[in-house]
């Protein structure tokens, strides 16, 4: 096992013995790691990566929101970079259509602000806590979210 083998499985064993239920699977696809959480470990999963001298993800680099129609209906992607140690990993947390919420990460990472206005604003998706929880890319008055796979293609007449 090389080094960067190695120090890509502390990460996720350091991030398992904080808190088991924090981590729900463990992905490894073409040399990328996603880590499953589940919703309602997010908040506290991600100020772990931030505040653990041992894995420092400081860079919140994107949040992505993919439908998945039908359950679990939504996905949210975090890709996190920790500059100290040189190392990307990717959180999922799997949210269900009928109650599309998560807690924000905006106190975490601020740049997490306008990703999680782009997911509210196209795929709705409610960030409890965000300041500022509007429309970020559609008109005020606009009706419906445009990425979900039942909005309709020519819109809501």
């Amino acid at each position: 096992m090389d080094t960067a083998e190695s120090q890509k499985d502390s990460f996720i064993q350091r991030l398992q013995e904080w808190d088991a239920q924090a981590v729900a699977e463990v992905i490894e696809f073409r040399g990328e790691t996603t880590v499953v959480v589940p919703r309602e470990h997010l908040r506290r999963a991600a100020e772990f990566l931030v505040n653990d001298r041992a894995l420092q993800f400081t860079f919140l680099s994107d949040i992505t929101a993919v439908d998945k129609f039908p359950e679990p209906r939504f996905e949210l992607n975090y890709h996190l970079l920790s500059l100290e140690y040189r190392k990307r990993i990717r959180l999922k947390v799997r949210i269900p259509g009928d109650d599309p919420q998560v807690q924000s990460v905006t106190p975490i990472w601020p740049a997490a602000n306008w990703h999680e206005r782009e997911a509210f604003d196209l795929m709705g998706i409610r960030f409890e806590g965000h300041p500022d929880l509007t429309r970020i890319l559609m008109p005020d008055d606009w009706e419906g979210y445009p990425l979900r796979k039942d909005y309709p293609v020519e819109g809501y007449r």
